[in-house]
C-alpha cells in the first residue's frame, strides 16, 4: 500500500523566488504519475520535495495517511532514479545494486537473492561482474533502476531518467519502465520534459507551467480535452495550430479564411457571438478534400503519414499530418478541412466547453 497526498505544496527559495505554487494531488496505490512541462516549470522541484531533498515551504505531504512533511529523506521509504545514473565507478554492477542493502547491514543471503531477482527482471544477470564503464547508457540506467528495486521502496521517483539516452535507447528503456511498473505494481512519480514519455507511460499526467499545475488527467484527457491554451500547445506532436478568429453569423472568420461550424460547435460558442476567440486544430485532425485552400511550402514523408506545411489565408502558418504518402511541391495548392476543432477564450486562455444542462 503506497498512497501519496500533496496538499497545497509551495516551494519558496531564500531569495523569495517561488518555484511551485499550491500543488495539490492525490496519488493512488500503484499509480504511475508523470509530471511534464518545459524546463524550469517546477516539476523536478516538486519531485525533490516528495523525496525529501528539498524542504517544503508550505503545505503538507502524506504517505499512506502519515504526515511526512518534515521526515528526513532516508526515512521516507522512497527510491530515486536520477538522469545521470549516479553509479559508483569502482564497484561492480552487483555491488552497486547491493549498496543500499549493504549499508543497512542486511543478511548477505537476503541481499544476494534480492540483487539476483532484480537483475533477472532487468536483464542484467550476465552483467553483474562488470563495472559501469563497461555498460551502455541504457544498461547503466537499468542498473540504477535495479538499485531502487532491491530496496523494495513504497514509492519510486524518476527524475528525467532517459534524457541522457539516444532516441532508440529512450524508446527501449521507456518500454522497460512500463513493463517494470506493471510487474511490480508500484507507485511511481516520473518527471520528464518529453511529452511522448508522458503520453506513453502515465496513468495520469500532471502538466505544469511556471510553477503552476495546468491540468491533471489521463493522457487521453490532456490530448483530447486540454484545459487551456498551454496544455493544448504542449501536448501533441506536431504542436496544435492556433488562429485568432471571430465568431459571427455561425462561422469563424480568421485572417483571410472562414471556417464553417457544425450545429453543436455553434451551440458551444453561443456565448461568444461577435467576439474573438482562439481556434486550435491538431495537425492530425486536418484532412484533404475540404474548402480551405493551403499553399504548400514543405512536404515531409513519414511513411504512413505525410507532414505538410503551408500557408492559409493571409499568411497563416498551418501544419497538417495527412494520411498516406503525398508528393506536394512548393507552391502547390491543397484544399483541406478541419475534422476536429478546439476553442479557447482569448482573455483567460481556458478551453471553451459546452455547458452541461
Amino acid at each position: 500500500m503506497a498512497e501519496l497526498s500533496l496538499q497545497h505544496i509551495d516551494k519558496i527559495y531564500d531569495n523569495n523566488v517561488q518555484a511551485v505554487f499550491d500543488f495539490n494531488m492525490d496519488v493512488k496505490d500503484g499509480e504511475l504519475i508523470v509530471l511534464v512541462g518545459p524546463s524550469g516549470c517546477g516539476k523536478s522541484t516538486t519531485l525533490r520535495m516528495v523525496a525529501g531533498l528539498e524542504d517544503i515551504s508550505n503545505g503538507k505531504l502524506f504517505l499512506d495517511g502519515r504526515d511526512i512533511t518534515q521526515t528526513p529523506a532516508k526515512d521516507r521509504d522512497m527510491a530515486m532514479v536520477f538522469q545521470n545514473y549516479a553509479l559508483y565507478g569502482h564497484m561492480t554492477i552487483y555491488e552497486n545494486m547491493a549498496f543500499s542493502l549493504t549499508l543497512r547491514k542486511e543478511n548477505p543471503n537476503v541481499i544476494h537473492k534480492k540483487v539476483l531477482a532484480a537483475a533477472e527482471i532487468l536483464g542484467l544477470t550476465s552483467q553483474l561482474n562488470k563495472k559501469p564503464a563497461q555498460l551502455s547508457g541504457g544498461q547503466r540506467q537499468r542498473v540504477a533502476m535495479g538499485r531502487s528495486i532491491v530496496r523494495n521502496p513504497k514509492v519510486f521517483l524518476f527524475d528525467e531518467p532517459l534524457s541522457n539516452l539516444d532516441a532508440k535507447l529512450r524508446g527501449a528503456t521507456r518500454r522497460e519502465i512500463l513493463l517494470l511498473h506493471k510487474r511490480l505494481g508500484a507507485t511511481m512519480l516520473y518527471v520528464t520534459h518529453d511529452q511522448t514519455e508522458a503520453l506513453t507511460l502515465a496513468d495520469r499526467i500532471v502538466c505544469m507551467s511556471m510553477g503552476h499545475v495546468q491540468q491533471i488527467g489521463t493522457p487521453l484527457e490532456l490530448y483530447d480535452s486540454p484545459a487551456n491554451l498551454f496544455v493544448a500547445g504542449f501536448i501533441g506532436l506536431p504542436p496544435m495550430n492556433f488562429y485568432d478568429v471571430k465568431f459571427e453569423n455561425g462561422s469563424l472568420h480568421g485572417k483571410g479564411f472562414d471556417v464553417e461550424l457544425t450545429d453543436a460547435e455553434k451551440d458551444t460558442l453561443s456565448a461568444y457571438n461577435g467576439k474573438e476567440i482562439t481556434l486550435g486544430v491538431r495537425p492530425e485532425d486536418i484532412a484533404e478534400g475540404g474548402s480551405l485552400p493551403v499553399k504548400v511550402f514543405s512536404n515531409e514523408n513519414l511513411g504512413m503519414n505525410t507532414l505538410v506545411h503551408g500557408h492559409m489565408g493571409d499568411n497563416n502558418r498551418i501544419s497538417a499530418k495527412l494520411r498516406g504518402w503525398t508528393n506536394y511541391k512548393n507552391g502547390d495548392i491543397v484544399n483541406v478541412t478541419f475534422k476536429r476543432k478546439h476553442f479557447f477564450d482569448k482573455d483567460t486562455t481556458n478551453a471553451i466547453r459546452k455547458e452541461a444542462r
